[in-house]
């Protein structure tokens, strides 16, 4: 046992509540508080949202550091790392992780870790393209959590970031929330105006260009033609949202589909799906394909990033290329008029998550990088000590021996 925690922060900039968060959350309720101690530091828009859920043994503080020109934010964020002696950072998103690093390393934090969740497909430029700030600011981080195999082979072969400085660590989620045989809300086909044997269709994603609910409306029409009853529900927030609707009334599509917003009772929203959609352009793992099939829903999804980790094509679902509106019909369309491939691949996929993405698994396999990182730091100092005074030996590593 240690005598004292070891300090972990959480840094996100996010502005939307979306799976980085729900990644964030699942750490936060379950690393082991004998060994832990954990704060939280958002946007105030994420803060807002993420209060009701946060265990209350972690300190939120929000704050917005968007801009190197945030000196105010950036100072604050100093003060923070300086007043809970933080021992280790952990950023989500390159952006986040691009201001928060050099902060935590001219504060002199041990361990500095970013996760980067995604591919980031929008980089475009000479410079951004080519990832040169991200190698610059790599500097300053001593490790990286790829949420996927896909996504640690775009942090290598396309970021040009060291192989062993990544640790791989599937994204996982509560599975024990989710029950093939959960009885969908009884009034809820009623409440958005859906008759009782109309075919669901269910996205759970935020409304951004990455998740593709554009191209998914440009596939309902092809759809509408072999089930003209079938139903779209979008959960999830986010900037499109009046694009989205526009999109639809000129599709003539408005009786069949509907924005819910943002939704925390996602497994009753499961229930209510036939099959569940993921149109995305990019992913890193998402936690909404982990969810589908963790209730018995197959789904059909783009083959990009570690999606095909999760949505095996045939298995648990289909898989099709990213932005093809006929090829997302198609798979769509056999999965609609073949209930018993549905119950297959709806008990498939449940296994098929069991055995790899839990949240149990997720939360250990962290923890102990955590204290890996944690412990070689303290070797490190330890030696240098030997040598010279090294500077914050004291106020992060003495008080932490084992017994």
């Amino acid at each position: 046992m240690f005598e004292r925690p070891i300090s972990v922060l959480h840094f996100s900039n996010t502005l939307v509540r979306g799976g980085v968060e729900e990644h964030i959350l699942t750490l936060l309720r379950g690393l082991d508080r004998r060994y832990f101690r954990l704060y939280l530091v958002c946007t105030p828009e994420v803060a807002i949202k993420l209060q009701p859920d946060l265990p209350g043994d972690v300190e939120l503080m929000p704050l917005c550091l968007m801009q190197p020109s945030l000196i105010a934010s950036a100072f604050r964020l100093a003060q923070i790392i300086r007043k809970h002696r933080v021992d280790i950072l952990h950023s989500h998103l390159f952006y986040s992780s691009l201001f928060a690093s050099p902060i935590g390393r001219l504060c002199r934090v041990p361990v500095i870790i970013e996760t980067p969740h995604v591919r980031e497909l929008w980089r475009r430029g000479l410079v951004k393209s080519h990832f040169v700030v991200d190698r610059l600011a790599g500097r300053f981080v001593d490790y990286y959590v790829a949420v996927s195999h896909a996504n640690a082979r775009y942090l290598v072969q396309q970021k040009g970031l060291p192989p062993d400085k990544i640790t791989v660590i599937h994204n996982g989620c509560d599975l024990r929330q989710f029950d093939p045989a959960r009885s969908v809300p009884s009034d809820l086909k009623e409440t958005l105006g859906f008759g009782a044997s109309d075919p669901v269709l269910v996205v759970i994603g935020r409304l951004e260009p990455q998740k593709g609910h554009r191209v998914l409306l440009e596939a309902l029409p092809l759809i509408r033609r072999e089930f003209p009853q079938v139903r779209l529900v979008c959960v999830g927030e986010g900037t499109l949202r009046g694009n989205l609707e526009r999109q639809v009334c000129s599709l003539e599509s408005e009786v069949s589909v509907r924005f819910v917003g943002y939704q925390a009772n996602v497994a009753d929203w499961l229930a209510l799906a036939d099959v569940s959609v993921l149109p995305s352009f990019y992913e890193g793992l998402p936690l909404a394909a982990i969810e589908s099939l963790a209730a018995g829903r197959p789904m059909v999804a783009t083959a990009v990033d570690g999606t095909p980790e999760v949505v095996v094509d045939g298995k648990t679902g289909f898989t099709v290329p990213p932005g093809d509106a006929m090829r997302l019909a198609q798979a769509i369309c056999r999965l609609l008029s073949n209930q018993e491939l549905r119950q297959v691949m709806g008990c498939a996929g449940r296994e098929w998550v069991q055995e790899r993405f839990s949240e149990e698994r997720q939360i250990q396999r962290t923890g102990e990088l955590y204290l890996n990182a944690w412990e070689k730091r303290r070797r490190r100092q330890k030696i240098g000590s030997r040598i010279a005074p090294v500077r914050g030996t004291r106020a992060h590593g003495e008080t932490l021996l084992t017994k």
